[in-house]
């Protein structure tokens, strides 16, 4: 077989592979068990997948490197994305539902935008361990502040330049309604490349939302679920 007849034939397994991970939750949807079928459907991917590598590693030792590696590659492709599909199952159905108030911490750090940066480094980020804080003036929202701001500001600029210049605006990128859905909260960070989300009604900070702590929700969750 050449490398063209081999990538005709792992396209068109995978290909199928494909079609059995799209067809069968949709199938099984309907007896209400939706998180058993779509495992299902990952390990028929997933043992596609394995089978692919294995073939690959044969073809290989066979002397056939580049067919092998192909083989390979693809199998690795194929299984990673079976067990993403699952994976993603059971994190939206997890976090469907959940109030943000579970995870929201209602008391965050914040720092007054005449603060300098050195005080926000000595006094914030070392003493609190965050890289995010929000910029809060009288009661009102007026964006937020990183380590990744801070970073862009020479050292020995750090006791002149206040917070206030460096801050950045509040956004949809930073923000998140109270009344949310925690799988909204957890999109808009996957989106935004983004471990917190700032909680904003009227303007008025009403707490902080945090990866961390909705990974260990989670966590603790689809263990007592499964």
């Amino acid at each position: 077989m050449n490398l063209g007849d081999a990538v005709a034939v792992v396209a068109d397994g995978y290909w199928q592979a494909k079609q059995a991970l799209d067809r069968l939750p949709i199938e099984f949807s309907e007896t209400k068990n939706l998180r058993w079928a779509t495992r299902v459907a990952s390990n028929i991917g997933s043992g596609f997948g394995i089978f692919l590598i294995v073939l690959g590693v044969i073809r290989i030792l066979a002397g056939n490197f580049v067919g092998g590696l192909w083989f390979g590659l693809i199998g690795m492709f194929i299984q990673g994305a079976a067990k993403m599909s699952y994976q993603q199952l059971v994190t939206r159905k997890a976090l469907e539902g959940e109030p943000l108030k579970r995870f929201m911490n209602s008391n965050p750090v914040t720092v007054a935008p005449s603060t300098t940066v050195d005080e926000l480094v000595e006094n914030y980020i070392y003493r609190h361990h965050y890289k995010f804080f929000p910029v809060v003036k009288e009661n009102q929202l007026t964006g937020c502040v990183t380590t990744r701001q801070v970073k862009e500001i020479p050292r020995e600029q750090w006791g002149q330049k206040k917070v206030s210049e460096i801050a950045v605006d509040c956004s949809e990128d930073n923000t998140i309604n109270p009344e949310a859905d925690s799988v909204e909260a957890l999109a808009a960070m996957r989106r935004n490349n983004a471990s917190r989300l700032m909680v904003v009604k009227d303007g008025q900070l009403v707490g902080i939302v945090s990866l961390k702590d909705m990974l260990e929700f989670l966590s603790l969750k689809v263990e007592l679920d499964m």
